[in-house]
């Protein structure tokens, strides 16, 4: 019989494995912040068909992250979802304009006009990669919150988690945590020209735009990204010990992906795949695989940066009001039996991830041209 420790273990990194396939997918958010600086309408016009037909994708993969948390590790759902509300109230509202600006774009009777949902798309672009960055940064520098499981006996106020009066809005605008909201806000831009260079058959003037924005992006990304690993890697972590006990240790995430080698080489690996994604795609103008290359070295990033937030006894949501009450994947989990059996359920995941791959290879077959977005049909 599996034990729990496995359990805990299979769905944290069930959960690594989801929060990567999110930040991928942002490369949506990511053409939307571009849509704005784009001057030609032909060029933002194929822009906006290329993202229209994924960003179902990324929506679902939030929503399909947040189940699985709450799913796995419902602890931390309640605390965060539940606490940090406006935090996460403000990603929600970023992702519902997302929607109604794709339905209403160009519809017929439009009386806002298309430039107003070119600015909906915008702020989604912007606001959802930046908010997300931060509340992923918040797993690493914490947050100010309070937990008393004793306090769902209480009839009179069942309230497990307690947070400081500004609910998430202190992460916001630490410096600290917008340091990885920026980062991934510029990766999502590096990878949407990346991918604009791969599903868009334009001239070579729009072919040239966007291998600046791949080297322009990414070498912001590649600054504050650097920032974001000196503040987590020389910075104290935290470590609890068998009996609960919460400790501080210097350089914690550093000596963590140490200890876990092979995710310390999925994070090498994945970080020469990005960087050579971006600068060979900016300077060979023949060469237009770079969104594969850097995807799956993405991928392989943070799946290597979320598994040393939580794995080798380290607390992945440290509270800064209370030690004590960080949540650890062995403190936050369902029970045992609702693990196993959501364990068995997780075995369509590759059926489904399967029949995604299959769809976008369908979807992506042909490439966008201007001729088929000027022709008559449905566009986004």
């Amino acid at each position: 019989m599996t034990t729990l420790e496995a359990l805990q273990n299979y769905w944290w990194l069930l959960i690594c494995v989801l929060g990567a396939l999110l930040v991928l997918m942002l490369m949506v958010q990511g053409g939307q912040s571009m849509l704005m600086c784009t001057r030609e309408e032909i060029d933002r016009t194929m822009m906006v068909n290329s993202l229209g037909r994924k960003w179902e994708l990324t929506f679902t993969t939030l929503v399909v992250f947040g189940g699985a948390f709450f799913a796995s590790f419902p602890l931390f759902y309640s605390t965060s979802f539940g606490g940090a509300y406006w935090l996460w109230m403000l990603i929600l509202f970023s992702f519902v304009i997302q929607a109604v600006s794709y339905e209403f774009r160009r519809k017929p009777g439009n009386i806002f006009g298309t430039r107003t949902y070119d600015c909906c798309l915008l702020i989604n672009g912007c606001v959802g990669c930046i908010l997300l960055g931060v509340a992923v940064a918040m797993m690493f520098f914490g947050a100010e919150f309070d937990v008393a499981k004793g306090n769902i006996l209480d009839g009179s106020a069942p309230v497990i988690s307690t947070w400081a009066p500004t609910h998430g809005l202190e992460a916001i605008v630490s410096l600290r945590c917008l340091c990885l909201g920026v980062a991934v806000l510029f990766l999502a831009r590096t990878q949407a020209a990346l991918y604009f260079l791969n599903n868009i058959d334009g001239d070579e003037r729009f072919a040239a735009l966007n291998r600046r924005r791949v080297l322009i992006n990414g070498l912001i990304f590649v600054v504050f990204f650097l920032g974001f690993l000196a503040l987590i890697f020389f910075h104290n972590g935290w470590e609890y010990a068998p009996d609960g006990s919460i400790t501080e240790v210097y350089g914690k995430y550093f000596w963590n992906l140490l200890d876990l080698w092979w995710f310390g080489i999925c994070f090498v690996l994945g970080v020469l795949m990005v960087l050579y994604a971006i600068g060979r795609s900016a300077f060979d103008a023949h060469w237009k695989r770079g969104i594969w290359w850097s995807g799956l070295g993405t991928v392989l990033v943070v799946v290597a940066l979320l598994a040393i937030a939580g794995y080798n006894n380290t607390p992945y949501y440290p509270s800064l009001l209370n030690p004590e009450a960080s949540l650890t994947i062995r403190n936050s989990s369902s029970t045992q039996f609702t693990l196993t059996v959501m364990t068995w359920v997780s075995g369509v995941v590759p059926i489904v991830v399967a029949y995604i791959a299959y769809v976008w290879y369908r979807m992506d077959r042909q490439p966008i041209t201007p001729a088929e977005m000027e022709a008559p049909g449905h566009k986004y």
